[in-house]
């Protein structure tokens, strides 16, 4: 006979991240019974330690660079100081008011929550321990969303005190005068950006040769000249060899910053160079979470370090699904939100699928940077004959007026069905504007459709017509160069 804090339900989820907790209410919509077992906060990293705090940290950056810019707008206002603490206090109230939203949400769909560690004891059954009492959850499908954690390179002295994460850069108290991250992936970008705009003095290290080596080379390359033009210093394709700290006879002997604590030694053309800062920000990616022992001793199929699935989310385990950052791939919100969304209605019963073509993905520097579908060089690889279409920012009124006149609009178009693949927007609002592009390549639609679409003018997403136009040699608002 079962305790009577045994529970017995449809639906358990291991995780209260962006795919858990969608996965969780998804459940409840469809009628399921669902038990949602989360260890920390509702809402995972990216509302408590990734998405939401960083955007709220930026929206400071934002108002700083306005400040520093005012003249061009016939103001003369300068930065006086800048109150941290205020600025530290505004992000914890927006991610308690996001959290709180979360959990209301929980509620309002009868979702029971256990707040605790869960350890799965099968594929039938975990085991919760929420710090007052241990209760078993007995379920028929269990779908795994534990997320990810910062990945911590094997550097010598990366341990140090001042060597950060982004979990604990968001926690700082104080701006650092001075701050070198390694990576410059979308993390490390983000953060060079917020803490530029705000005084830092930053420097940032990367192994590849250009910054963003994931997204368009031509989007990267135009942004590292932003960027470089705001003061950020780059060292690219270079390779970090050890941290350490700084000792009192240095700094009494060299000409240094006294409040520098780090050196940090890297290489790069054969030659071995040091930067001495106040911290120093690991931004070197994210790992899935499959290493706790239970999850292993469950028999998943584990590939590059994240759980493998099917095309349901399906693990090699029957009625074991997995979602969100523990898959790997492309680690993004609102791509866990989708996943863990399939996850559970092919759990009960629904034949659901997922186009990783139409994923967007943003880098919230500014400008800022969006794309979805693919790009040139993806299309060469598939052997797809493309047309390319791009309209600069400059000639667009709306970025005129804004002062926003950096970036371009850029889409990838089938030579032969003209069917837009693929876009990448370089520019001030790219990533509310790149939901026209989703939405094109989601439903197959033809670069003439929006080119021939009214836009509302003046306004950014013009540039977004223009460019299609310009793919089929129609741009109004530059000299084609197409038949």
């Amino acid at each position: 006979m079962a305790a009577s804090n045994d529970l017995n339900t449809n639906i358990a989820i291991l995780g209260g991240g962006p795919a858990g907790y969608v996965a969780a209410i998804r459940a409840a919509q469809l009628g399921a019974e669902v038990v949602l077992i989360e260890e920390k906060e509702l809402g995972g990293v990216c509302l408590n330690q990734g998405c939401i705090p960083t955007k709220s940290f930026l929206k400071n950056a934002e108002a700083a660079h306005l400040v520093q810019t005012s003249k061009e707008y016939g103001i003369d206002a300068k930065i006086q100081a800048v109150d941290w603490h205020s600025a530290w206090l505004r992000k914890e109230r927006v991610v308690k008011n996001s959290r709180m939203g979360v959990e209301s949400l929980i509620a309002a769909h009868k979702i029971i929550l256990l707040k605790g560690r869960g350890y799965v004891e099968n594929p039938r059954e975990i085991r919760v321990e929420t710090g007052q009492e241990s209760v078993r959850v007995s379920c028929r499908h269990l779908i795994i969303t534990v997320g990810s954690e910062p990945l911590l390179p094997k550097i010598p002295g990366i341990d140090l005190p001042g060597v950060l994460t982004s979990n604990e850069a968001l926690e700082l108290k104080e701006i650092p005068r001075s701050l070198v991250i390694v990576g410059a992936g979308v993390i490390g970008l983000e953060f060079a950006d917020m803490f530029n705009s705000i005084g830092t003095k930053v420097t940032v290290l990367e192994m590849e040769n250009s910054i963003l080596p994931k997204e368009d080379r031509e989007i990267g390359e135009e942004l590292l000249k932003v960027l470089k033009r705001k003061g950020i210093g780059f060292k690219l394709g270079v390779q970090v060899k050890k941290i350490e700290e700084i000792k009192e006879i240095e700094e009494i002997n060299e000409i240094s910053d006294h409040q520098d604590q780090l050196k940090i030694l890297f290489e790069g053309n054969r030659k071995e160079t040091v930067l001495k800062a106040e911290k120093i920000l690991v931004a070197a990616g994210r790992r899935s979470r499959t290493y706790s022992s239970d999850l292993i001793a469950l028999g998943l199929e584990i590939e590059h370090g994240a759980i493998a699935v099917n095309e349901k989310m399906a693990t090699n385990v029957p009625g074991v699904y997995a979602a969100g950052d523990v898959i790997g791939g492309k680690l993004l919100a609102h791509l866990a939100y989708a996943e863990g969304r399939v996850a559970v209605e092919n759990a009960l019963g629904r034949e659901t699928r997922l186009n990783y073509d139409t994923v967007p993905t943003c880098t919230y520097t500014h400008p800022e940077i969006a794309t979805v579908g693919i790009g040139e060089e993806e299309a060469a690889k598939r052997g797809i004959k493309v047309l390319v279409g791009r309209f600069e920012l400059r000639h667009n009124s709306r970025a005129m007026t804004l002062g926003e006149r950096d970036g371009f609009v850029k889409v990838v178009v089938d030579r032969e069905s003209g069917v837009i693949l693929g876009g990448q927007i370089l520019g001030s609002q790219a990533s509310e504007m790149i939901s026209e592009l989703t939405l094109a390549v989601t439903l197959g639609v033809k670069a003439e459709i929006i080119a021939e679409m009214m836009h509302p003018h003046p306004t950014l997403s013009e540039a977004i017509m223009e460019a299609c136009g310009d793919a089929l040699g129609r741009s109004i608002h530059k000299v084609n160069e197409k038949n």
